[in-house]
């Protein structure tokens, strides 16, 4: 039994369009040191799956930089490995004149790569939910239930404003899906959440895309398994573990800034020793504390200079933080870069940023400051 992979990197873009304007979702820096698409990756390559194909849709040059040849996921290979399918307009598009906008689109224009598979399964992810999770546990699910279809979810207690922004999946007992809402307006309670993760049989995959192109179905949820719940065998796989969607910015800082408060979260994401988070190498020098400085609870990566205070904070690599600064409740990506007497507390800076001398930016934590990659303040 062999399984490939298929993530679609653009799917979730508009969730935080401020900080995919210029990069992919999957390409959206996470954690000090990692970027979305890792989750996705590492999930896989600790699955045992090393076939791995990567849709773009734009601004994907970003998303190719971080994952070069893939040999930091032990994808570089002669047979199976990463491939990066670029952007394009789909074929099979309703407007012809714009590129596709989801998944069963996406899967119309690489069907030419789908026919070539020769893998048993193929699992298809998003890159909007951050999890540590076993797909082979799926996939030996599926396969002893004889699903067509096994879709994994989460049991989760949900306010009207997170329902309007997740998949809600009903099932029975049997674990059978009995409804698909998407996106629901007036919905609050219990429910099963769906983690965007997919599971099927490559020969399924191929028949569904064909039956897709020719009734020119666009929507997976929508025209695909709402229209055959009850003639169809699909099912949900029931997760337990941590998860985490990133479906807003608010989501994005509340689950960054979870990283710092909850050591439990650490501990579930980043498991070492049975399935670690991998990522591109750099090789930055060791972050230099200057005499002075001052720095609680927070994530610092490689390549920083601190000579001020950081307090519950997320720094990225090559960051600095000048003398008399101090830095609160904040994450502060790539070569950002504070002058002096400076004050930021809940404020979230793209890669480049500079702050000048005596700035002082401060908001409230349902609703950090942005501040745009190469902006000077």
């Amino acid at each position: 039994m062999s399984a490939a992979g298929i993530i679609f990197s653009n799917i979730h873009d508009s969730n935080i369009s401020e900080l995919t304007r210029m990069r992919t979702l999957a390409s959206v820096p996470f954690g000090c040191r990692y970027r979305l698409i890792d989750f996705t990756l590492s999930n896989m390559v600790n699955s045992g799956i090393t076939n791995v194909n990567v849709i773009t849709h734009y601004n994907y040059h970003s998303l190719m930089d971080h994952l070069g040849t893939g040999k930091d996921w032990d994808l570089a290979r002669a047979r199976g490995g990463i491939k990066l399918f670029p952007p394009y307009v789909a074929a099979f598009a309703t407007n012809m004149s714009a590129s596709y906008d989801t998944r069963l689109e996406a899967l119309k224009g690489i069907n030419d790569a789908i026919s070539h598979m020769t893998d048993d399964y193929v699992v298809l992810l998003d890159c909007d939910v951050i999890c540590n999770i076993d797909l082979n546990d799926i996939i030996n699910d599926h396969i002893e239930s004889g699903a067509d279809i096994t879709m994994a979810v989460k049991h989760a207690t949900l306010t009207t404003e997170q329902a309007r922004i997740n998949t809600l999946i009903s099932s029975n007992e049997r674990g059978e899906i009995t409804d698909v809402m998407s996106y629901p307006t007036n919905f609050s309670g219990e429910a099963d959440i769906s983690l965007n993760i997919l599971v099927m049989s490559r020969t399924y995959l191929q028949t569904m895309v064909y039956d897709a192109i020719a009734h020119g179905f666009v929507s997976m949820n929508r025209d695909i398994i709402s229209k055959n719940i009850g003639h169809a065998n699909f099912r949900v796989y029931r997760y337990d573990g941590y998860f985490a969607v990133i479906s807003s910015m608010t989501d994005y800082f509340d689950h960054s800034m979870e990283l710092i408060s909850r050591p439990e979260v650490r501990r579930e994401l980043f498991r070492e020793k049975q399935r670690p988070i991998y990522t591109k190498v750099r090789n930055s020098p060791p972050t230099k504390y200057i005499n002075g400085s001052t720095v609680k609870n927070s994530f610092i990566a490689d390549g920083c200079v601190i000579e001020g205070t950081v307090e519950n904070s997320i720094l990225f690599r090559g960051v600095k933080i000048g003398k008399k600064t101090t830095v609160k409740n904040s994450i502060l990506f790539q070569d950002t870069f504070t002058g002096e007497n400076v004050t930021l507390n809940y404020v979230l800076t793209d890669k480049d940023v500079v702050v000048r001398d005596r700035t002082v930016l401060s908001s409230a934590k349902t609703m950090p400051i942005y501040v745009p990659k190469g902006r000077m303040l």
